[in-house]
């Protein structure tokens, strides 16, 4: 019981980690400027990741614009949360051998690695949209990736996808500020 009330105060604190996602947003949308330009593959593809150096410093300041705390050096968790967003670095290399070996499917490795990478975020905020849309994410991509012969559609499916997953941690976390907010009440 302890563990899961450590999850939900960090989950209300930290908004879900929605600060992160909007970032993620602008970064999709750059993305898929990128692959708009009348560019080389090769040329595009570094774009794209030089493009996500920006993930971090966005990530600030919308958590500073939405008031969401997301240093969690002082909770329990807080090492949690640090080894989960390193953990995605660990599908760097892939991310390599795809620019040298199939530089096309690029931006489709990087957005299923992206997806799927919202997994355990389900038990870090303990939410169920980051269980239900990580999967979903990471398939839609691989699918469309199947089909879709304009790499642009990709990374505008992404941004889609991510606005759909706000949206659900936005309702999570109004229910559990709510919850916390009553039972603060209480306890006065």
């Amino acid at each position: 019981m302890k563990l899961q009330r450590l999850r939900h105060e960090l989950s209300v604190r930290s908004k879900n980690g929605m600060a992160f996602l909007v970032a993620g947003v602008i970064i999709w949308l750059m993305i898929t400027i990128i692959y708009l330009l009348p560019l080389e593959i090769a040329e595009q593809n570094v774009l794209m990741l030089f493009s996500t150096g920006f993930m971090f410093p966005l990530a600030v300041l919308f958590s500073k614009l939405i008031k969401a705390d997301w240093k969690t050096e002082n909770h329990p968790l807080g090492d949690v949360g640090l080894y989960l967003n390193i953990a995605q670095f660990i599908y760097f290399p892939l991310l390599f051998w795809v620019f040298m070996k199939s530089p096309h499917d690029l931006v489709l490795f990087f957005a299923v690695i992206t997806g799927a990478h919202f997994f355990p975020y389900g038990w870090f905020y303990h939410v169920k949209a980051y269980y239900v849309m990580a999967p979903v994410i990471s398939v839609g991509m691989m699918v469309m990736g199947w089909s879709l012969n304009r790499l642009w559609l990709l990374p505008t499916a992404m941004v889609i996808f991510l606005l759909i997953l706000i949206g659900w941690l936005f309702l999570d976390y109004k229910k559990k500020a709510s919850r916390l907010s009553d039972r603060h009440r209480k306890q006065r």
